[in-house]
């Protein structure tokens, strides 16, 4: 964080979440009032994250938002929602005739009594592809709102502005794993993200993400979500009666560090999910046939280990996330180059945090009856669960000193 007279100044980092709960359909489109609640691992931002800077500044003639490089125009409902929710929050804070406390005793009040009417420039990065299934909107909203607490230094919980913003980002608050609590009450106020445990409760725990595609996706969450809502009788019933029981069971699971538990539950929820956008009508169509296939040979292998040794799940998009102890990394990791990597050998296949290769047996692979894809997959990222957002130096700003954008697209 940076400040003068004029002007505040802050950069954050926040991660992306993959829920091994869905949540898929809103009660509320408005307020982004889920129908049922949800649980997601929070990934490590050192693989996948969102970066944002956001400069409050005197002279700002009005608010601007770049994303990626590209100026956006800031007249998105969903944005707007939050800009007014910090700035009602920031005016109550300070529209007060005292000055503010800090540490070196008490501040001039007459930046901060007014700094909730000054505008903004926004601009963030991802460092992974955007609406490709991967979450990039959680980490988007999870790391605005983090990022305008921090500017604005409000201190009470902030889960349910970043569920303004994208219903997902309220569990991209917290690291660890988090649960999305549904809630009941019309105003959203209990509809807030819980961290179940933190990032070093399951220390072992490793996800591998497929990346099949890294396109945009034919039919938006958002979309898909609404549609499913409105036509499929699947969805009320998962809602209603096997979301409950699940969330009791993952929870439970996640505690007791009960892999083989936690492996089934993530499987089955996101095959439901999926059923779900089948039975919505017109269906909804997210995995193609590279994800049947991963699918396919997971199941496959589990058997021929005896026990699940790794999980998958889907979110709105073909792209597979595995999640698997540390023990099992390596000889997933050669599974799936053995079925899906390029035939070139590409040193780029696979990604982020390091793995020590393996061989695969013989025996496994005779067990294994499907058939080789080579270069199936664009690449693998190899992460694990991490922390929840970060204020980072000036020195990572995405802004210049002249409130622009560093690099644009």
């Amino acid at each position: 964080m940076i400040e003068g007279d004029e002007f505040v100044r802050v950069t954050c980092s926040a991660p992306v979440n993959i829920a091994v709960i869905k949540y898929w359909g809103k009660r509320d489109e408005k307020l982004i009032l889920p129908i049922n609640s949800s649980i997601s691992g929070t990934l490590h931002q050192d693989e996948l994250c969102a970066k944002t800077t956001i400069e409050v500044n005197e002279k700002f003639e009005k608010d601007r938002i770049w994303l990626n490089g590209k100026e956006e125009s800031i007249e998105n409902d969903r944005l707007v929602n939050v800009l007014e929710e910090f700035r009602r929050r920031a005016e109550r804070k300070y529209s007060r005739k005292r000055p503010l406390e800090t540490e070196h005793g008490p501040k001039s009040s007459s930046k901060w009594n007014h700094i909730f009417r000054w505008k903004l420039h926004i601009c963030s990065e991802n460092n992974f592809p955007t609406a490709a299934g991967l979450a990039s909107s959680a980490a988007g909203y999870s790391c605005l709102v983090y990022t305008l607490a921090q500017l604005f230094r409000i201190e009470e919980d902030i889960s349910g502005i970043a569920r303004l913003g994208s219903g997902s980002a309220c569990r991209s608050v917290f690291g660890g794993f988090v649960q999305w609590v549904a809630g009941q009450e019309d105003d959203g106020s209990d509809s807030v993200a819980k961290q179940i445990v933190s990032e070093d409760y399951w220390s072992e725990m490793r996800i591998l993400v497929l990346v099949v595609s890294d396109h945009r996706k034919p039919v938006s969450s958002t979309s898909g979500m609404e549609r499913s809502v409105e036509t499929s009788d699947l969805l009320r019933h998962r809602a209603a009666e096997l979301v409950p029981k699940h969330m009791e069971a993952m929870t439970t699971a996640i505690k007791k560090r009960d892999f083989a538990s936690f492996a089934e539950i993530t499987m089955r929820d996101s095959n439901q999910m999926h059923a779900c956008c089948l039975d919505t009508y017109p269906p909804i169509v997210y995995l193609n046939d590279t994800s049947h296939h991963i699918i396919r040979l997971l199941h496959a292998f589990n058997e021929a280990k005896g026990q699940p040794k790794v999980a998958y799940t889907f979110d709105a998009g073909p792209n597979a996330c595995l999640y698997l102890l540390e023990e099992s990394v390596s000889e997933v990791l050669a599974l799936v180059k053995h079925f899906y990597g390029p035939s070139d050998g590409a040193a780029e296949f696979v990604r982020g945090r390091p793995i020590v290769a393996t061989d695969l047996s013989q025996k496994l692979l005779d067990r294994i009856h499907l058939d080789v894809r080579p270069g199936a997959l664009k690449y693998v990222l190899s992460t694990s669960v991490g922390p929840g957002p970060r204020l980072l130096d000036d020195q990572e700003s995405l802004l210049g000193q002249d409130g622009q954008p560093k690099r644009v697209a």
